[in-house]
């Protein structure tokens, strides 16, 4: 072991053990270079939580029901355009494409109008 290095051994789940052993060995890294790696990332982070410029928080409670329904519906669209679709990119679209909608609606009165 190197010097400036110190063991950090931990009891786990053992399904979590097997999601972080799968992701290390996709991310093709050692064990100890993966596990390094994610708790730099997580306290390099943890001060920087700060949103970004321009940016703001939605959040919304919604029915079990339809959250297991759009939970469904994402895995689905991840399997067949085989690209994950996050909930947050699945929300923004729709967002976008209603307000692009009612923009060109109202244009559309408007231009009745005059």
């Amino acid at each position: 072991m190197a010097e400036n290095q110190k063991n950090l051994c931990a009891m786990i789940p053992a399904e979590l053990h097997s999601r972080v052993r799968a992701a290390q060995e996709q991310a093709g890294v050692t064990l100890s270079a993966y596990i390094t790696e994610l708790l730099t990332n997580y306290y390099e982070k943890k001060g920087e939580e700060k949103m970004a410029e321009g940016i703001r928080t939605m959040a919304f409670q919604m029915p079990e029901e339809m959250f297991q329904r759009l939970k469904r519906h994402l895995e689905r669209e991840s399997e067949r355009t085989g690209k994950k679709i996050s909930q947050k990119e699945f929300v923004l679209n729709l967002i976008r494409q209603a307000l692009d909608a009612a923009e060109r609606e109202e244009a559309e009165r408007n231009a009745a109008v005059d």
